[in-house]
């Protein structure tokens, strides 16, 4: 990973202060067999990235960790918790007063081809 500051390097990334408040929660949601190798601070951060934006899990910038990697964790973080109907990724965008885009990914992807389709 190229940065290894804590600024802000988007506008859909957080600071660290912010992040300390979430770390706790994000931590919970695997079990933690080895030390971790990565700094969820930048896997949360390319998230966010990834939900603004709406681009494609292989065009995230190299200053996130590699696609795989945040997929991974997306994938772990947004699995409905059966008690609480929601789960941990919906849980730290109200925290965080997320105020990005909530539309499901196959809604996007309709509205993006209905703005595109002439004939349709």
């Amino acid at each position: 990973m190229k940065n290894n500051n804590n600024k802000k390097i988007y506008p859909s990334d957080i600071t660290r202060e912010q992040f300390e408040r979430i770390k706790p929660i994000l931590e919970s949601a695997r079990r933690k067999t080895k030390p971790r190798t990565i700094d969820l601070y930048h896997v949360f951060n390319a998230v966010l990235y990834l939900l603004k934006t709406g681009c494609q899990w292989r065009l995230l910038p190299k200053e996130y960790p590699k696609w795989r990697t945040v997929h991974e964790y997306f994938t772990i973080w947004r699995k409905t918790e059966i008690e609480k109907g929601t789960s941990i990724l919906e849980e730290i965008l109200k925290k965080i007063s997320w105020r990005g885009e909530t539309k499901q990914w196959s809604e996007r992807e309709n509205n993006i081809h209905n703005s595109r389709c002439t004939e349709c």
